[in-house]
């Protein structure tokens, strides 16, 4: 079993970013997807904000990692881009990183609501374990810059088509105030907690 430490990623992970766009493409070309393109700079920014988390082995090589975004005023959040690199599937991973991401938004926006769009079994199931609900669109961020980040995909037609009610993904969405207490462990939190007060970052 691989050591792999999940961390709030800041700006010495930088010099990860091209390795994890590339990693990004690869996955979305396999699956048969489009992906809302995302730069070096936007990446790397995350990152400097503590909106970003990342997996590294004992080594230091780049195993997995995912991102946050806020819309709407700061009034909805998304976890984005969760990626591993093929050389570390199938070790538990992308749940570590959920939890991270996920904590990671309920420490900075505890009001928010925080919801997702996807098509893939795996992260519907990592959801739904932590309280997200299947909801039609409109239950989600009127935002016009992130349904922007749709026009990636191959199936952003029938997204119009259906005139933004419904697509091939299946919307889901965790509303803080349909739940009592934190769904991920209490180490995560604690190490989030401590993470975010040694940087300064405000929550």
């Amino acid at each position: 079993m691989k050591e792999i430490r999940i961390l709030v990623a800041d700006a010495s992970h930088e010099k990860y970013v091209d390795e994890i766009l590339d990693t990004i493409r690869e996955a979305a070309k396999k699956r048969g997807t489009g992906i809302a393109e995302r730069t070096h700079e936007y990446v790397a920014t995350k990152m400097i904000e503590g909106k970003a988390v990342i997996a590294l082995d004992e080594n230091d090589r780049f195993a997995g990692f995912s991102y946050i975004e806020t819309w709407g005023n700061k009034q909805y959040v998304t976890t984005s881009g969760l990626i591993v690199h093929p050389d570390f599937q199938g070790l538990g991973i992308a749940k570590r990183i959920k939890d991270y991401t996920f904590t990671l938004a309920r420490v900075r926006w505890p009001h928010a609501k925080i919801f997702s769009l996807t098509s893939g079994d795996a992260v519907m199931k990592m959801n739904t374990e932590l309280g997200y609900v299947p909801v039609s669109f409109n239950q989600l961020t009127d935002d016009e810059a992130f349904w922007r980040g749709c026009r990636g995909c191959v199936n952003h037609s029938i997204l119009e088509m259906k005139k933004r009610k419904f697509c091939i993904c299946t919307g889901m969405l965790y509303d803080p105030e349909q739940h009592k207490g934190e769904p991920t462990p209490a180490e995560v939190f604690q190490d989030v907690m401590k993470t975010l007060t040694k940087r300064n970052i405000p929550f």
